[in-house]
Formats: C-alpha cells, sequence, structure tokens
C-alpha cells in the first residue's frame, strides 16, 4: 500500500512557489487548512492566485496572505465576509473574480475529473456572465465555464491514514474533496493520522491516490473565527418574524427546502418535526436542525451556509460542495427561501450586489434561484429611504431572470400569476392604502 510521506508545516509551505495558483479548502474557517495557510503567511511567498470560497476571515486562514499582500488575484464566490477582501478587491489593491458558488465548485470538480468546461444557466443574463461564451440549450441560455485546476491544494480532512486516504467530519467536507482532485500537488492537513486500515473503506471521502503530502494541526477555537459558538440571545422584530411565519406556511410536508442568511433563516427556528420539512444548507448538509442550545460551535457542531453552527436531526447527511450543488441545479430542492434588494413585474430578482456599496459576493443565490422548482422572496418592502423594492423593472445587478413566484414583504405578499405581479394578501399592521403607496411596480390586485 502506498506511504504518503508526512511533513511539517513549514516544509509544506515552501512548496508553494511565487506566481502559484493555489486552490484552498474550506467554507469561511469550516474545513479550512488555516495552519497551512499561516505557515505560508510566514514565509511570504507573493503573487499568488488564490482559489477558494471565501477568503478566510480578517487575519484569518487566507486572510492573513491577503493582510500581507502575498494575493495578486482572488477567486471565490463571497469575499463579503472579509472586509479586507472587500476593500482590497474595490481599491484596485487585489484582482478579483466572483463565481456563483455552485458554478465554483462544478468548475473545480469538473478540472480534476480533466474536463475542460461546461455549461450551466446559472449567471445567464448577469454581469456575472459579461465576456463569457453563451449558447442556447434546450432553449435555455447557458453560460460556458472553463475547468478549474491550481498547482498547488491546501485542503483540510479530519482523519487520514498513512496511505493518504481521508475522511471528512460534518460541513467540513465542503470544497476539500474536489481540490484535492484539481492540483498538480495536494497536501492535507488533518487533525489526526492512523495507521493504513483503521478507516473504514467506506467511509474514505478522499482516496489516496490524490493525496501526495500529510501535516497533522490540531484545530483550535481560535482556527474557527466567526464559528466557533453561537450566541444564544437572538432578539427579532416583530415585522420580520411574520414574513418567516408567512413564508413556513408555503412549505409543504417532504419538501426539501434551502433557507437564505437574513430573514429566510428565521424559518428554520419555526419548523418542527411535525411539519417535515428537510432542510438543505449548500455547504453540504440535507437535515438541519435548530441551531444548540449550549452555545457551542464548529468544532462540536456543523455549521449552515451562514457559517452559524447548527444541529443535525435524524436522518441527516454530509456531502461536499459540488453534490450539494448538483441537488439544487438538478431540482432537487423543492423550495428556496432568499432575502432580496429588488423584485420587478417580470419575477426577476436582484439580491446581490449595489453599485459602491461593500457587496462582493454572489454565494449560492445564482445556482438556487435558477435550480429550485419554487423561489419565495422574503424582504422589507421598502428601503432606508423609503423607495420601493417591488419595482417596475430591477435597477441592481441581477441575480436571475423570470424566477420568482412568492415575495412576501413587511406589508404583503405577491405572487406571479400569468405573468402578472399579483398582490394576493395584506400582512399584519399594514393596509392595501399603504401598500399602494409604497410599491412603484404595477400590480393586479386579488385579495381574499
Amino acid at each position: 500500500m502506498k506511504q504518503v510521506p508526512i511533513i511539517d508545516l513549514h516544509t509544506a509551505a515552501k512548496m508553494v512557489k511565487e506566481g502559484d495558483t493555489l486552490l484552498q479548502g474550506g467554507f469561511g474557517m469550516t474545513g479550512n487548512p488555516v495552519h497551512l495557510m499561516h505557515a505560508l503567511a510566514e514565509i511570504g511567498t507573493k503573487n499568488l492566485i488564490f482559489i477558494g470560497n471565501n477568503t478566510g476571515e480578517a487575519g484569518l486562514g487566507g486572510g492573513r496572505l491577503l493582510r500581507n499582500g502575498q494575493l495578486k488575484k482572488m477567486i471565490g464566490s463571497f469575499f463579503t465576509s472579509n472586509p479586507d477582501a472587500v476593500k482590497a478587491a474595490q481599491t484596485g489593491q487585489v484582482e478579483y473574480e466572483l463565481l456563483p458558488q455552485g458554478t465554483l465548485a462544478e468548475a473545480i470538480r469538473a478540472g480534476g475529473a480533466g474536463i475542460g468546461g461546461f455549461y450551466t444557466p446559472t449567471s445567464a443574463g448577469t454581469l456575472i456572465a459579461e465576456g463569457r461564451e453563451t449558447k442556447i440549450i434546450d432553449d435555455v441560455e447557458q453560460v460556458f465555464i472553463k475547468g478549474i485546476r491550481g498547482n498547488v491544494a491546501f485542503i483540510r480532512a479530519w482523519r487520514a491514514d498513512t496511505a493518504g486516504n481521508l475522511q471528512y467530519r460534518m460541513t467540513e467536507n465542503n470544497f476539500n474533496k474536489a481540490m484535492a482532485t484539481a492540483a498538480d500537488l495536494v497536501i492535507a492537513e488533518v487533525e489526526e493520522i492512523v495507521p493504513v486500515g483503521e478507516i473504514a473503506p467506506e467511509f474514505v471521502h478522499t482516496q489516496g491516490c490524490f493525496v501526495d503530502y500529510l501535516v497533522e494541526a490540531k484545530i483550535t477555537l481560535e482556527d474557527l473565527g466567526s464559528s466557533a459558538s453561537v450566541s444564544t440571545s437572538k432578539k427579532v422584530d416583530e415585522s420580520r418574524m411574520n414574513m418567516a411565519k408567512r413564508a413556513l406556511v408555503e412549505l409543504k410536508k417532504g419538501d426539501v427546502v434551502n433557507l437564505g442568511i437574513g430573514i429566510p433563516t428565521l424559518v428554520a427556528d419555526l419548523i418542527t418535526d411535525a411539519h417535515g420539512i428537510i432542510l438543505h444548507t449548500e455547504n453540504g448538509m440535507l437535515g438541519v436542525g435548530p441551531v444548540p442550545t449550549d452555545g457551542g460551535g464548529a468544532m462540536d457542531y456543523p455549521v449552515n451556509a451562514g457559517k452559524i453552527p447548527v444541529t443535525a436531526l435524524k436522518g441527516s447527511s454530509y456531502f461536499d460542495s459540488a453534490d450539494s450543488f448538483a441537488m439544487i441545479r438538478g431540482g432537487h430542492v423543492d423550495t428556496a427561501i432568499m432575502g432580496g434588494l429588488e423584485v420587478d413585474e417580470f419575477a426577476n430578482l436582484a439580491n446581490w450586489a449595489v453599485p459602491g456599496k461593500p457587496l462582493l459576493g454572489v454565494g449560492g443565490a445564482m445556482d438556487l434561484a435558477k435550480g429550485a422548482k419554487r423561489l419565495i422572496i422574503t424582504m422589507t418592502h421598502s428601503n432606508p429611504d423609503g423607495s420601493s423594492k417591488i419595482v417596475p423593472k430591477c435597477i441592481l445587478p441581477l441575480t436571475a431572470s423570470d424566477v420568482v413566484d412568492l415575495v412576501i414583504t413587511d406589508l404583503a405578499v405577491f405572487s406571479f400569476e400569468e405573468g402578472k405581479l399579483t398582490l394576493i394578501e395584506i400582512m399584519p399592521g399594514s393596509s392595501l392604502e399603504e401598500v399602494r403607496a409604497k410599491t412603484t411596480a404595477k400590480f393586479i390586485e386579488k385579495l381574499n
């Protein structure tokens, strides 16, 4: 049986050369090879092209390399969680490229599988598709995405055996599995190295043929950043909770449901076993339960797409990001509930960018908007300046076109019936007159 060399962090970090393309596993700081990244920060290798879902957090993981001026370019799906990354991108200090989260995962998987690229409807008609080849396939506009490979991949696993077989823990799989296949040199940072044979074959998630070197390094609470623990005190105003309660009414027993960040996450707190709803989180979990009540964090629990520790219900399962988005794009998610910045008369959605503001990440929004069977948007009816978010035509950068099925605001509920924006319900505390006054889009009234 193959024996994979076990090396120290400094030796591993020195294998990254100036100008290399570096793949870094992890979702936020969960499943993040933080010790390898920090060793690379100490060495100071520069002009790196960094590829990962997020650029770590401020001063952690890829965020430390960024502060050191070691990154030439960042390629990822969500930089907003690291203010240093947002500033570096918007000031031109570092080049950057945004890809939808599922597109990024699939591009890495394709690169690792020797596939040159693929077409996807995700991002069609948006800013992210500008300059890319498009094609109409089965009457659907699709965007060509080239497969991604790197010179070096730093990944994180929970256990390895001496043959290089890897086992991931809970939602720590995320981008690690695909990245292990997609680089010329793969270095796995692991919590524990055991003799070959101690990981049962059915529990090997990444096979040893993909792994070149192993490094053993223990995770601490400090390494987990914002996912280290979860606060048990959460105050929610009545209007936001009303929106969450109204969204819950739309879900049916047995539905597979994905909840976006913000107001949609409140729906999770309302779901009970009796509802029979299966929550999906795009970073690799089916069967998401409520947040833990003991204050525990990602050392003991999985995390959701908001990087918040959650519990696992009976029958839950874990998987990698590429499989997660295959579920989404393949139509296996019944309903997605997402936040919004604008929805227009044509069922178009804008929810990922405001020009000039520090929002720099699309995450899984474009994939979910296109792939979920039904899309519900929850958002406040108006902006802080009083302007309407339900508009004749979206002005903000589009997430997806002709995808919204239902809009729930603090004032009203709208559906799209026969392609027409239709007011179907007034929310508690509002009135028809207020809805009319605060909505710039034209709509049909069909109140019960």
